[in-house]
């Protein structure tokens, strides 16, 4: 019998087989035809999904998109690439193992590496509580008027629309995000036909170029996209998400699992990518083509869309989207630190009690920059809590390569020789460019 199958292998002993989101962990059922068993399984990809188009993506991807036109759409498109790789063998790793990331890392590192690592995903996860606060206050603003100060503090309320959500179900909960992402996706195809992009320019945007490398400005914005689309909170969301399906316990059973996660993960972020590039490309249309290149803050593209595209409804529709991204968002990065803390630490609290712990450390600094520095740099906060998360994303992807390229590990179900290859690529793409940039922010100029 394979370890993947063996129900009593060390590994899974020694993860004291606790379980993360227990209210929720295989709660839906994965039954009847070939059909309906791949129905079963759509739902987490567009929950990670949500995490590929927060508020800190828009914050880089409007900064890039009217800095450099379509320069970065190169990056965004690579950064998708990446992302469906690291997703599907974050979906491998839980199937495969019966445990999320944070479990696998805590049963397989000596305690001292898993309290790290824990770290290091607790602060990601902050620096994405942080790009929500202010996204989700931005969008109140915008939209009603409120003040930036007083919509930040109100962000601390959505700890009751993620309770809500949890309790009358995983399959709603999901069903939410969806229908979010609908509302994100039909706003920007409006703004998009406003601004009508350029084709010659879309193409051009996808070849890569050496200022990617040599421009120190390109390469922040460029890793800020990075840390913006391959996010690591969403490497440990999805390993344990996925478990809320009832997975059986044989090998072809769990081979098929593998395969409708990965295609569920993989529909969903290429839906991602388009909205993504999107962003990028309405800043790039409407900012950059008319010689606007400084829009760097969320507020002053929303200021500018209805004078340059010459209709008020492409700036209201800015606002609608940059609100939903802000609720879905929130209800992602929950369930991410609920899955963290329960599965390196094995500490489980209350939905309401963890919200409120990170949601209360992400608003020190929020509150702080919109009420000392003002308004003028939220947009600075978001790209930067983007950059963090680009340095935090190493010590969540190489843990998750290594475990799922080992056989004793997985077993039959196993990565492929050519997706660890592939992976292990990215993860030094990811390690070489941290090293640049904090190379150049020591002794750049």
């Amino acid at each position: 019998m394979s370890v993947a199958t063996r129900p009593d292998n060390v590994f899974q002993r020694n993860s004291d087989r606790r379980v993360s989101l227990a209210e929720s962990h295989a709660s839906i059922v994965v039954s009847g035809s070939r059909t309906r068993r791949f129905m079963a399984f759509l739902g987490p990809g567009y929950l990670v999904a949500t995490g590929y188009m927060d508020p800190g993506n828009w914050a880089t991807a409007l900064a890039g998109g009217s800095k450099f036109g379509t320069a970065l759409l190169f990056i965004a498109v690579l950064s998708s690439l990446m992302a469906i790789l690291l997703q599907a063998l974050s979906a491998r790793l839980a199937i495969g193992t019966g445990m999320d990331l944070a479990q696998a890392c805590r049963a397989r590192f000596p305690r001292a590496v898993a309290f790290v690592l824990w770290i290091i995903a607790e602060a990601a996860i902050i620096a994405t509580d942080l790009a929500e606060v202010i996204g989700t206050a931005i969008g109140l603003q915008l939209l009603f008027g409120l003040p930036l100060v007083w919509g930040v503090l109100l962000t601390a309320l959505d700890v009751f629309l993620v309770l809500m959500l949890q309790r009358v179900g995983f399959r709603k909960l999901e069903a939410f995000v969806i229908a979010l992402l609908i509302v994100i996706a039909i706003a920007f195809a409006g703004q998009l036909i406003l601004a009508k992009p350029q084709i010659a320019a879309i193409l051009g945007g996808l070849v890569p170029r050496a200022e990617l490398v040599t421009n120190p400005e390109m390469l922040y914005l460029a890793l800020g996209i990075l840390g913006a689309t391959v996010m690591p909170h969403n490497l440990y969301l999805h390993s344990g998400i996925v478990l809320t399906r009832q997975i059986g316990p044989t090998l072809p059973e769990k081979k098929e699992a593998i395969r409708f996660a990965t295609l569920d993960s993989t529909i969903a972020l290429a839906f991602a990518l388009i909205i993504n590039g999107s962003i990028l490309l309405l800043a790039a249309a409407a900012f950059h083509a008319k010689g606007r290149t400084d829009v760097a803050e969320l507020q002053q593209a929303h200021q500018l869309l209805a004078p340059l595209l010459g209709t008020v409804m492409a700036a209201h529709l800015f606002g609608i989207a940059l609100l939903a991204c802000g609720l879905n968002s929130t209800v992602t990065a929950t369930l991410a630190g609920q899955i963290v803390m329960e599965g390196f630490i094995h500490l489980k609290i209350s939905p309401v009690a963890r919200r409120l712990v990170t949601r209360g450390i992400a608003l020190i600094p929020a509150a702080a920059v919109t009420a000392i520095a003002g308004e003028a740099y939220t947009g600075k906060l978001l790209i930067f809590s983007q950059v963090i998360l680009s340095l935090a994303l190493p010590f969540a992807v190489i843990p998750l390569v290594w475990f799922t390229a080992s056989r004793k590990m997985l077993g039959e179900l196993v990565a492929a020789k050519w997706q660890t290859a592939l992976a292990c690529i990215i993860a030094a793409i990811i390690v070489t460019l941290n090293v640049k940039l904090i190379f150049d922010a020591i002794f750049g100029d």
